[in-house]
């Protein structure tokens, strides 16, 4: 499958190079955090679904601003998460509240917000328009869901399942649904890509979870254990809250006792959890790819279902 792929190359040279200009500024903290953020590369996941989607469909309008549009939404809750978190890396680097203080990262975020506002406005889609709000809304109350979540301890497979559809899900399905806005399509095609961003966005965190758990730091480009250390509870915690007592403690005093994490690991591995954990990624990812069976063939449609097919084995 991966010798037809289409190459993606000349449209993100054009996406880098429009995202370097719409986040310009003049105010020096704001260039060095865009520079370490925002213009550093990164996975561009998002912009791809969006720039995949839309050639699925034989191109829609302003599939440049789309794909603008939600990764600027990506990166401006990142710099907001890494704060409340109290993460101290962002892609292998010191976190950008860290180096220039609470204020200027959260207002970094805000200007990126800015951005989107403008770059939105330009495909004159008020249906556009109301999506992305409606997901900004999502993603915040995901965010905040995920702190109830850890501060009562309401530890539930619901509550999680709640929180990675919010957090990240609900974008992806904006940037692959959003195109079929765009291009006027309705009916089952467009239902097919809400539905294959939604179920792939699933297994993107799931996958993300795992690693923070089991993953290399080296490969992660940061410490493994920030979501436990955070009381976060995601799947593979769950699954093992049901193999032993003592993980929930663990859970509890956010993993401050020195194995904590070891023993969690080679729970993960004795137990099968991590087994399951893998094969409910792939099982996810497989129900991405059935998703898009209203879709005509083409080269498009197979990198869609060859990014699902990677979540069944991504390190990083």
């Amino acid at each position: 499958m991966g010798t037809n792929l289409p190459e993606l190359t000349p449209f993100f040279l054009r996406f880098e190079e429009a995202l370097g200009q719409l986040v310009r500024s003049e105010i020096l903290f704001i260039r060095l955090i865009h520079q370490d953020l925002v213009t550093a590369g990164g996975k561009r996941i998002r912009p791809r679904l969006a720039f995949l989607a839309s050639r699925a469909l034989g191109g829609a309008p302003f599939e440049l601003e789309l794909a603008l549009a939600v990764e600027l939404l990506h990166s401006a809750t990142l710099l907001h998460d890494d704060l409340i978190d109290e993460a101290e890396l962002r892609r292998g680097k010191e976190a950008a509240y860290r180096r220039y203080g609470n204020a200027v990262s959260v207002l970094s975020g805000d200007f990126l917000l800015s951005r989107l506002l403008h770059v939105i406005a330009k495909t004159g889609s008020l249906e556009l328009v109301e999506m992305f709000a409606e997901t900004a809304r999502v993603l915040s109350e995901g965010e905040v869901l995920q702190f109830q979540v850890a501060a009562l301890e309401d530890y539930s497979l619901e509550n999680y399942e709640r929180i990675i559809t919010a957090k990240t899900a609900a974008l992806m399905a904006l940037a692959t649904e959003g195109a079929a806005v765009l291009k006027g399509t309705n009916g089952a095609v467009r239902e097919a890509l809400r539905r294959f961003g939604l179920l792939y966005g699933q297994a993107f965190q799931m996958r993300d979870d795992y690693l923070d758990l089991m993953g290399s730091p080296e490969a992660l480009g940061k410490p493994v254990g920030g979501d436990v250390r955070e009381g976060k509870a995601t799947l593979i915690t769950l699954l093992l809250m049901e193999e032993a007592p003592w993980v929930r403690e663990v859970l509890k005093r956010r993993a401050s006792e020195p194995g904590d994490l070891e023993r969690l690991r080679a729970l993960a591995q004795a137990s099968g959890v991590a087994e399951e954990v893998e094969r409910r990624i792939r099982t996810r990812a497989e129900a991405a790819l059935e998703a898009l069976a209203p879709l005509p063939p083409s080269p498009y449609k197979e990198a869609l279902k060859a990014l699902a097919q990677a979540e069944g084995e991504r390190l990083a």
